[in-house]
């Protein structure tokens, strides 16, 4: 129970006297040194009106009144406060005054109370709706909260409906300097703490959403990926090492089909499927997206998935961390040749680019290929390679037209 005790004035509003000489009363209510002020509309002649004994004089028909008036406000509120008093949730001056008036109270929940409730039923999805590693995102971006929290509020917690713009700019701030963040990261990190907050909403803990004029900042990435000629340096190289070129074919394999490293992990015989058109395809279920893809199998692609698949293990390539499949790739980019830093996506974006668009295929197939949920994502990652290909054949035409 809160034992905090409330202290409700009546004042005289001097500076507002009408043509008949009288002046509004004002309510005052002051709880934990707040104050909420309010017209409770009725008027007094300044004359009439006792301060020290809060109520109207001589005793007269037009006095009485408005006594009675103020002592039925006065029991109204007190009433309200002690309704709100022995509720389980703290509350505020303001909460008296909404409850007085009838208007619904917004509950006083915290962020970090929220968000912990938000992530203890997310994670009973995980294996049914999401994965692990999506509620592991999530959970990230609470541990960033409670330090932003403990350096810019010193508190561990901050109301949900004291949350606002200055918030967030000053959560993205904390992110960008403190946790030295890119961009592209604390966009995701706002997304994800968005999604959480819009629950909040829905459960009519907050009425406003703070994030409605909040826009990311834009991210100008530029694509890095293999050119055709750095591409077949790759492909014609023998290395003498076995873990390296075994590394090179898996990394060729994805040029080819644009898999990620965990669906290239798991890429068994299974997968490998006669199409509609006779030919080899490959299907199955994009771990980031849960949509089902169809690749068809190029004849590089399929010369290596014939040099490693083994019939004692049920997977086409031996296993290999990430972070070991990324550190061969720099050796090989060393050996062969290649200034860039390579890693497993880079694959990804040369099959989308090189194998794909720079050969004419269609946008619309090339997302398609991707398993991309929506053609915008393909459009916004890959429409600069698009407009360099269309400069490319203007300037052949250019080129053509000129010796004419």
């Amino acid at each position: 129970m809160n034992f905090n005790k409330i202290i409700i004035l009546f004042l005289l509003q001097k500076n507002r006297v009408n043509k008949q000489g009288n002046c509004p009363i004002r309510c005052r209510i002051t709880h934990n040194q707040d104050r909420k002020e309010f017209s409770i509309g009725l008027f007094i002649n300044p004359k009439h009106w006792h301060s020290k004994l809060q109520k109207a004089k001589p005793p007269n028909d037009e006095n009485d009144f408005i006594n009675n008036e103020l002592s039925l406000i006065k029991n109204k509120i007190n009433q309200a406060f002690l309704f709100l008093q022995v509720q389980e949730n703290e509350f505020t001056v303001d909460d008296v005054y909404a409850q007085y008036i009838g208007k619904p109270i917004t509950r006083r929940v915290g962020i970090i109370s929220h968000y912990s409730d938000f992530l203890e039923k997310y994670k009973k999805l995980i294996g049914i709706e999401i994965k692990q590693v999506t509620w592991n995102k999530f959970n990230y971006i609470l541990n960033d909260l409670n330090d932003f929290l403990q350096w810019k509020y010193k508190q561990k917690d901050f109301y949900l409906k004291d949350l606002d713009m200055e918030f967030i700019i000053e959560f993205e701030y904390y992110l960008k300097v403190n946790k030295q963040q890119k961009q592209i990261t604390i966009n995701k990190a706002l997304q994800r703490f968005k999604k959480v907050v819009k629950t909040s909403v829905e459960a009519k803990i907050i009425s406003t959403f703070p994030f409605n004029e909040h826009k990311p900042k834009s991210v100008k990435n530029q694509i890095v990926y293999l050119t055709v000629e750095e591409l077949a340096k790759l492909e014609q190289h023998q290395f003498f090492q076995i873990r390296l070129q075994q590394v090179a074919d898996m990394f060729i394999f994805c040029c080819y089909t644009g898999l990620a490293y965990n669906e290239m992990a798991h890429i068994q015989l299974k997968h490998i499927v006669k199409g509609f058109d006779g030919n080899d395809w490959i299907k199955m279920v994009r771990e980031k997206t849960q949509r089902e893809i169809s690749i068809p199998i190029l004849p590089k692609s399929a010369k290596i998935i014939e040099k490693y698949q083994d019939v004692d293990s049920p997977y086409i390539f031996a296993k290999i961390s990430n972070q070991k499949f990324n550190s061969y790739l720099k050796e090989i980019a060393t050996i062969v040749g290649i200034n860039k830093n390579l890693t497993h996506h880079i694959a990804r974006k040369t099959f989308a680019t090189t194998v794909l668009l720079y050969n004419d295929v269609p946008m619309e197939i090339v997302s398609e290929l991707l398993g991309h949920s929506k053609i915008t994502i393909t459009q916004e990652h890959y429409g600069k390679v698009v407009q360099k290909k269309v400069s490319e054949h203007i300037l052949k035409l250019a080129d053509k037209l000129d010796k004419k």
